[in-house]
């Protein structure tokens, strides 16, 4: 026999009763302490009953027609054990108030809490009677039962659901077909542990409504908020039912989900943008093939970061539209002003699927919040605006001018990079020799002394990729506020010294003072330093005079014997294509 009869009547052509399978309690954590002396006669009556154990919170009690899964030990008056279910290893799983118990029974499991325990005496009258049961309970027996109630439920039950906290913002809540992900501790009725995504330290990643889950679940996730906190209690006929799942959950028991929600998006969802902050002033909008540099705080749905371009100090930088980066960043970066600051929202099949990457897990919706620093395009040239010019502007900068410049630098965001104003000097260069990037050579030109302008520069023009360390970010857009305040005319192209008047026939007996027939470096250099201070000729401007004089003597000196014959000796005149000279 499985077991007495002792807590379930006997029918006709019943010899023996049948326990049903259920969970394992500690043996010892429920023994039965023994019966307090001071105790009043009991008169056999009807059932006594002593409460052994309430728990504080009693949210729920025993009343016919509930189900029930409780354990029990079963004891004659003089303490001879004859059943329990703790040796069967399961709970017993019965109604109440249905004729299914000895009708002592049914009375005395009535009012019960879930994690009660009583001690219970039962009359033969409402036990076996004069009958008993053969080899297991003689006629006439008194029973004590020490019962503790494990589960508790009832046909009409529902899914119950119990928030315990709900973020301030909600924009969203789980529907029909959304895929969630979420942690959760499963526990029976009881408090009894039976599974944890928190232990796993993974969350349980589903689609909501469609079969996948048990049917209670399905129904207490509806509604959530991303952040929210809430319990879910399920009746076992909406988990799993008579059977258990067949591991950790036995037959016909109440299931209680503790849930907070992660993440959610559905399969449909395409990129959601929150503009924080654009500009006023936004004359140029990003398009695909515009190379962006952006920083940004990449998070989960919940707010956990996985990533930060702040905490590395330097920008992200990328083509946009191109594949370099996410689907889902490379449709949210387009249509940004420089400055702009915007929340990128990207679901996990515009994102990084349902593998994950790094940091980020599997199904992850991606929040970035994004500030544009600059962007520019490869095609981009000099962008140039006048914004003051004098009325007598005449004379322009050309290649070759000597310029002396005011200008304060920046990036397109606006972090000043340098100012010569700091400095207390002007910038001076000969445009178009090289002094400066190209794009500022470009920028100058044209230019009359007093005019102010702003030039941007694109990166191709600029620094380029590698920028300068610790002064100019790689691949940065620069903007210069200029304001241009001498300008000394330069010399014809090719030239670095020409002549105000016209050239002796003798030029190079001139120069050569003693006679010689040879031009040494120091000779060259005494006649042409004393054309220039008597104004019979004129250097190129912005140069070092020695420096000139080397490159022109060393043109002169073809053979390269560090002297100048006068069959080498040559005007610009003189010169053939293939041979130069600055004379």
């Amino acid at each position: 026999m499985a077991g007495p009869a002792a807590v379930r009547r006997r029918g006709p052509g019943c010899g023996a009763l049948l326990l049903l399978p259920a969970l394992l309690v500690s043996w010892a954590a429920c023994q039965a302490p023994p019966v307090p002396a001071a105790e009043p006669p009991w008169d056999g009556a009807d059932v006594r009953l002593e409460r052994r154990f309430v728990p504080q919170s009693c949210p729920r009690a025993v009343r016919p027609g509930d189900f029930v899964r409780y354990h029990y030990l079963g004891s004659f008056p003089d303490g001879t054990r004859f059943d329990s279910s703790y040796d069967r290893g399961s709970t017993f799983n019965v109604f109440v108030g249905k004729g299914q118990l000895i009708a002592g029974m049914d009375k005395a499991l009535v009012g019960m809490c879930v994690n009660e325990r009583r001690l219970v005496k039962i009359p033969p009258k409402l036990a076996y009677g004069s009958e008993g049961v053969p080899g297991v309970i003689p006629p006439n027996a008194v029973l004590h039962f020490d019962v503790l109630l494990i589960d508790l439920w009832n046909l009409e039950d529902e899914v119950q659901v119990q928030t315990y906290f709900k973020p301030e913002k909600c924009p969203r809540t789980v529907q029909v077909s959304d895929f969630v992900r979420y942690h959760y501790n499963g526990t029976f009725l009881d408090g009894t542990l039976f599974d944890s995504s928190h232990n796993r330290m993974r969350t349980y990643d589903t689609y909501v409504g469609i079969g996948w889950l048990i049917p209670g679940m399905d129904q207490g996730l509806l509604g959530m908020c991303v952040g929210e906190k809430r319990i879910i209690t399920i009746p076992p006929f909406l988990a799993y039912g008579e059977e258990g799942d067949g591991k950790d959950i036995p037959g016909q028991a109440s299931l209680v989900f503790d849930v907070v929600l992660l993440d959610l998006h559905n399969p449909k969802d395409g990129i959601a943008i929150e503009n924080q902050h654009v500009p006023e002033s936004c004359e140029r909008r990003s398009q695909t093939g515009d190379f962006l540099r952006y920083h940004y705080n990449g998070t989960l749905l919940d707010g956990t970061l996985f990533d930060s371009s702040y905490s590395r100090n330097r920008t992200y930088d990328t083509y946009v539209g191109k594949g370099y980066v996410i689907a889902g960043m490379d449709e949210g970066l387009l249509g940004v002003c420089t400055g702009e600051k915007r929340r990128i929202i990207i679901p996990p099949h515009l994102g990084y699927g349902e593998e994950g990457r790094g940091k980020i897990p599997g199904s992850a919706v991606l929040v970035f919040d994004i500030h544009v620093v600059d962007f520019h395009n490869p095609s981009d040239s000099v962008g140039i605006t006048v914004n003051y010019k004098p009325s007598n502007c005449t004379i322009l900068s050309k290649k070759g001018d000597y310029l002396k410049y005011h200008y304060n630098a920046s990036l397109q965001d606006g972090t000043l990079l340098d100012s010569t104003h700091s400095l207390g000097k002007t910038y001076n260069i000969v445009l178009g020799s090289g002094h400066v990037v190209v794009g500022m050579d470009m920028g100058l030109q044209d230019m009359c002394v007093g005019e102010r302008r702003t030039v941007v520069i694109p990166p191709h023009l600029g620094y380029g990729e590698d920028g300068v360390e610790g002064e100019v970010p790689g691949s940065a857009v620069l903007v210069f506020d200029i304001e241009l305040l001498e300008l000394v005319s330069g010399l014809p192209e090719g030239y670095m010294f020409v002549w105000n008047g016209e050239v002796s026939p003798n030029l190079f007996e001139e120069i050569d003072q003693n006679h010689d027939g040879e031009v040494l470096l120091e000779e060259f250099s005494e006649y042409i330093q004393a054309q220039v201070n008597s104004g019979k000729g004129k250097l190129a401007p912005g140069f070092d005079f020695e420096k000139i004089v080397k490159n022109m003597f060393t043109n002169q000196d073809r053979d390269g014997n560090g002297k100048v014959t006068a069959e080498e000796f040559k005007l610009k005149d003189q010169e053939t294509k293939e041979e130069h000279d600055e004379l």
